[in-house]
């Protein structure tokens, strides 16, 4: 069977929810842009379509989610089976795009019975235990201190993304700027060669009517 890629990008963020849908059989990877010494976190769920209900199921009983993490230099981060449901992370160790493979461990064929699955998926950076620190407060003042910390690390992501896409402008316009210089001197390069052409053919001209004494 051949594997079908769907690569989707999304822009960095600090959160991003969403689902799509993809047969038993299929692998589907996304494409995140992330800063270096980051804590990834995705959290997915799989639903598989019914065909007498005409929807897809709250859970998908004996399937499991084979996922693959690698960078954009096809070095492997994480590569695990989980069960319909879970959560896995992984640790930006250089800043770039990192891509995130699912696959379904199901052994059916698409043409016997193999049915399209909705996969639901919410990536997230930083550590966010917000909700479980809160529970485990016990007064008022543990309660606002994990916010403070919470609020702070969510400050020092957004810095960290800040000086990223600082650093990926900076990168771009060197490239940009070397494009130019390039393209300005290869159009110099041009016109000496039209010049040495045309002058060259100015002179074999003016050779052969001398020859032929024509003038």
């Amino acid at each position: 069977m051949q594997t079908l890629t769907f690569v989707l990008s999304f822009h960095f963020s600090l959160s991003t929810a969403f689902y799509f849908h993809v047969g038993e059989r299929e692998e589907k990877c996304i494409m995140e842009d992330i800063p270096s010494d980051t804590l990834i976190t995705v959290t997915f769920k799989i639903q598989q379509w019914d065909i007498r209900r005409q929807d897809f199921l709250e859970s998908a009983p004996g399937l499991g989610m084979f996922v693959t993490v690698r960078t954009y230099n096809d070095e492997v981060l994480l590569s695990k089976l989980y069960g319909p449901q879970g959560r896995f992370y992984f640790t930006s160790h250089s800043p770039g795009e990192h891509i995130i493979c699912l696959e379904s461990n199901s052994t059916r064929l698409v043409s016997f019975g193999g049915s399209k699955l909705r996969i639901h998926l919410e990536v997230r950076a930083g550590r966010h235990n917000l909700d479980a620190a809160i529970a485990q407060a016990k007064d008022k003042v543990n309660e606002v201190s994990f916010k403070l910390e919470h609020l702070i690390e969510q400050i020092e992501q957004i810095v960290k993304e800040q000086n990223y896409q600082r650093d990926r402008e900076e990168n771009f316009r060197m490239i940009s700027e070397d494009t130019n210089s390039n393209v300005l001197w290869w159009a110099f390069a041009q016109t000496l060669i039209f010049i040495s052409i045309g002058i060259f053919q100015m002179k074999y001209l003016k050779d052969f009517f001398i020859a032929k004494k024509l003038v």
